[in-house]
């Protein structure tokens, strides 16, 4: 890979941060199990789901590895729950939350940008 000192940084920021952002969906999931005051999911809140928090963790997690398709699963599936929202519930979502817990997604791809815009080593 062709990174440069600006793709690194951006990487680890958002491997810190999605490590951050899974581990915050995992307590909250944690605390809901434990509370049970949740109750189960509608069919079309497990679609919700899917999206977000499903494909978000799922794309940080695929990111450590491959920085463009794991950025491109977790922002796609935030793009994906606040479309399912919008016409689920007819209005967009409150709060800046979703949009932290998926934002490394976003620095994942930029990093990959980045990396592809390298200069690369040229053979005489």
């Amino acid at each position: 890979m062709g990174e440069g000192p600006a793709s690194r940084a951006i990487i680890w920021v958002a491997r810190i941060w999605s490590l951050a952002a899974v581990g915050f969906v995992l307590l909250f999931l944690v605390g809901e199990v434990l509370n049970g005051q949740g109750g189960k999911p509608t069919g079309a809140e497990w679609i919700g789901l899917a999206f977000w928090p499903g494909g978000v963790c799922l794309g940080l997690i695929i990111a450590w590895f491959r920085l463009g398709l794991g950025g491109a699963i977790a922002t796609g599936s935030l793009v994906g729950f606040y479309i399912w929202y919008l016409l689920d519930r007819g209005t967009f979502p409150r709060g800046p939350y979703f949009i932290l817990v998926a934002a490394p997604g976003v620095l994942f791809l930029v990093a990959s940008f980045l990396s592809s815009q390298s200069p690369q080593t040229r053979s005489a």
